[in-house]
């Protein structure tokens, strides 16, 4: 296995080897190009390697990495990046490919991290040797299979009974629902900055964390959404509560499954109704009724409401690889020594021993 590097400025005039790795796994569209390259262009540093491995003629693997100090590198990974920005063949050993990473990285590197890994994607490989996986967290999804009534009569009755009543009550008072899906390039701009509007009368505005149209969050995911829909892998779904817009789903999509990147609701139309809850019942009975994909991936941390719509859930995991078998014993050390001194802050020395 031959490691090579050049500067991940340069991903545009490696798109097709990019591509055909992509498209010889499972291809997920968090790791299609028409993602990582905006991801690239609002979000890196500058110095960050795009990093080919090679097995005779062929490309076994590749990554965009960035450099965490003197001795650490990991792939590439801004909080909008769901897992980190890392492409292999399958069936390819992880952790063989991840060792060679860390001896051929320039410069004294001692450890290698590929991050917020999903285990469909980078097999899990045993801790030992240079090995060490780290649970990050657990993620949800949904399979579509058969029809969404013998679906949704698997979920809680609270749910099913609580929709009912919200939209029985809506129906009374005359108040139309509406499901709205934007795929085409041109209207993504307009869609992006109304949930920018959406999310800033909520309590992202005041943590700084909301999209907005002219912040590199909102520019991103107008670039990436404009990028997928043009060619037809992109939907962004809209619920209209009367004539209000109350809740939005951003979304991308690969050959068998959508995932759900990003929702937000407007608050002032939220207490007694569910806007987000009442979109996504419509929506996943339409993606049930299409038959267009065997997912719906959410990729987020689980939450409360996600196992109230599904109970598949796994967990992604980071993968240190370290230069030294003995390395990997230290940090270990270090790992538990730090835990330990967490948990008994605040306790007396007796009842921490």
């Amino acid at each position: 296995m031959n490691w090579s590097f050049v500067s991940a400025r340069s991903f545009a005039e490696h798109l097709s080897e990019w591509a055909r790795l992509h498209a010889s796994g499972a291809a997920s569209p968090l790791l299609a190009a028409d993602f990582v390259l905006p991801l690239l262009a609002h979000f890196a540093r500058g110095d960050e390697l795009l990093a080919t491995c090679r097995c005779g003629q062929h490309v076994v693997a590749m990554a965009v990495l960035s450099s965490e100090g003197r001795a650490r590198w990991q792939t590439f990974q801004p909080a909008q990046a769901p897992i980190g920005i890392w492409l292999q063949c399958p069936g390819t050993d992880t952790a063989m490919l991840a060792a060679a990473l860390v001896r051929a990285l320039p410069g004294l590197n001692l450890v290698t991290a590929i991050t917020q890994c999903d285990p469909e994607l980078v097999p899990r490989p045993a801790d030992g040797g240079c090995v060490q996986t780290l649970n990050y967290i657990q993620t949800a999804r949904i399979t579509i299979e058969g029809s969404f009534d013998a679906y949704w009569s698997t979920r809680g009755k609270n749910l099913r009974g609580n929709l009912k009543k919200q939209r029985a009550r809506l129906e009374r008072d005359g108040i139309a629902l509406r499901l709205e899906v934007i795929r085409d390039a041109e209207s993504v701009g307009a869609a992006v900055a109304d949930y920018g509007n959406l999310e800033s009368t909520g309590w992202k505005a005041g943590g700084g964390t909301a999209v907005h149209a002219d912040n590199a969050q909102g520019r991103f995911y107008k670039d990436m959404l404009e990028a997928f829909c043009r060619r037809g892998a992109g939907s962004i779904y809209r619920y209209w509560i009367g004539g209000q817009l109350a809740a939005t789903d951003l979304c991308i999509e690969g050959a068998d499954c959508i995932v759900v990147l990003k929702t937000t609701y407007d608050e002032r139309v939220a207490g007694s109704l569910s806007p987000t809850l009442l979109m996504r019942e419509e929506e996943t009975r339409e993606l049930f009724d299409q038959g267009r994909f065997k997912r719906i991936e959410f990729y987020g941390k689980v939450m409360e409401w996600h196992l109230r719509w599904t109970d598949e859930v796994r967990t992604l995991y980071h993968l240190n690889i370290y230069r030294w078998p003995a390395l990997r014993g230290w940090h270990r050390k270090l790992q538990a020594r730090a835990a330990r001194q967490s948990t008994c802050n605040g306790l007396t020395e007796q009842e921490c021993t």
